[in-house]
């Protein structure tokens, strides 16, 4: 009956109707529906004064979907080409009627994918889904739903341009990506696990998409890690992809290392991530030699991992003795500027909390004690000095020229502890009109070893113990 219907144009008729009624404001709806999915927050609408069994839900916008779910593949291309064709669908409601047809009618296992009963049947699905996609470069339909669509792309063997558009759409949202939807099978005749090279060219090209934006706005390049959460995400989930693929014995260090490096530095402000990648990659491939070894290091900054990450490194075996003395280098210098940091800290909280009055009190106080034990010193080197004259003959003359000493003697003594509570302009000052007011020849002058001695002192001395 098909190409009757064809020659009649029923069925162009019908597709029109189809499509005209999609476009139809959902509030106009008076109609049956299938509907079995749950609502989205944006399409349920819940008056606030409503209570129990007053709620009313609206009709969602993409109503329509799961209807059209039951058409074989050639109509329902041409039903979504009439949709499209409007121009009044909005593209996020176009990607969920593919997604909900992707979810109605590809298979859930890998084996049922690829088993050659319906191999050309799948492809045929994932061929025509690509190419219904919305032309906003993939903004309506989910990350996780385009890597999935790649992941039965490449299973299914489809054509290469279909791949590179899937993958050119990928990469405009691969920050929304985790990491289990990156995980891809990879085909023979490849021996890894994973296609990592097929993530290798959604990453490339999500950093020739960061580039150019970097280039038609410059100043973006300076906030760069602060304003754009998007390549922080990148950096973290290329990371754990790399700690997945690092189990796999089959992969290559050329593959590791080149991914690695596909992602910009400033999407790597920590390097744990990195390194755990790395760790992992070490133990799961131990015949690497070791310019292997340090060359796989080479690729993360040990002054970019953390105090957690440090400790396990400077224990692993398996790093390089030349990595670990690194890391315990670079946190040593860590920790002592945390030490000196902390310190500065407490001196300048001290200082802010202290008034200038109490600063000034304190460094009397301190110049205070000074000088009461530099006159502990002196009086101990007069006591001792008074000893030795009472040795001698009380009534001779070496007692009166001792008497007379002491007034000069004491004038020197306070010159030579007025540098602590002057600074030595002063104590130059105060020295030169000393000298000029005592110029007798029998001044004394206090020494270290704690003796006093004088121009006219030793010949009496000598005269004394002679006697």
């Amino acid at each position: 009956l098909l190409p009757w219907s064809e020659n009649l144009k029923i069925v162009g008729r019908c597709i029109d109707s189809i499509a005209s009624k999609t476009s139809v404001d959902p509030a106009n709806i008076t109609w049956s529906y299938t509907y079995n999915r749950k609502l989205s927050v944006q399409d349920k609408i819940v008056g606030d004064s409503m209570k129990l069994q007053e709620k009313i839900e609206s009709v969602p916008k993409d109503w329509w979907v799961e209807d059209i779910c039951e058409l074989e593949i050639d109509l329902y291309k041409r039903v979504m080409t009439a949709v499209k064709s409007k121009g009044r669908m909005d593209g996020a409601v176009i990607g969920e009627a593919l997604k909900t047809y992707a979810v109605r009618w590809l298979p859930d296992s890998v084996d049922a994918l690829v088993s050659g009963v319906h191999s050309w049947r799948n492809k045929l699905l994932v061929e025509t889904i690509a190419c219904l996609l919305p032309s906003d470069n993939g903004v309506g339909c989910s990350c996780s739903f385009l890597l999935k669509l790649l992941k039965v792309a490449v299973l299914a063997g489809i054509d290469d341009s279909s791949k590179e558009d899937l993958v050119k759409r990928i990469s405009l949202k691969l920050h929304e990506a985790s990491v289990k939807d990156l995980l891809i099978p990879a085909r023979s005749p490849q021996t890894t696990l994973y296609d990592v090279g097929m993530v290798q060219s959604i990453v490339n090209q999500y950093m020739t998409h960061e580039q150019r934006s970097q280039d038609v706005e410059p100043g973006k390049s300076a906030g760069f890690v602060l304003g754009h959460g998007s390549l922080l995400s990148v950096g973290k989930l290329i990371d754990g992809y790399l700690g997945e693929i690092a189990h796999d014995p089959n992969l290559s260090l050329t593959s590791f290392i080149d991914l690695s490096c596909s992602v910009s530095e400033l999407a790597r402000p920590v390097h744990d991530g990195l390194y755990k990648a790395i760790d992992i990659y070490l133990k799961e491939h131990p015949s690497l030699t070791k310019a292997e070894r340090k060359k796989i290091c080479g690729l993360m900054d040990v002054k970019k991992l953390t105090m957690e990450a440090s400790m396990h490194a400077a224990q692993n075996d398996r790093l390089p003795l030349r990595v670990v003395v690194q890391v315990l280098f670079f946190e040593q210098v860590k920790a002592a500027t945390r030490a000196q940091s902390r310190n500065s800290d407490a001196r300048t909280t001290c200082v802010s909390k202290m008034s200038p009055d109490e600063e000034w009190d304190k460094t009397m106080g301190e110049d205070c004690r000074s000088l009461k034990k530099k006159m502990s010193e002196v009086e101990t080197n007069e006591d001792g000095g008074q000893k030795n004259s009472k040795m001698g003959k009380k009534k001779s003359r070496n007692s009166k020229s001792g008497v007379q000493l002491l007034p000069s003697r004491s004038r020197r003594i306070f010159d030579k502890l007025w540098v602590v509570g002057v600074g030595k302009g002063h104590v130059e000052n105060r020295s030169s009109e000393t000298s000029g007011s005592s110029q007798s020849p029998s001044s004394a002058v206090v020494v270290r070893d704690n003796t006093t001695k004088s121009s006219g002192v030793p010949s009496r001395h000598r005269r004394h113990s002679v006697s």
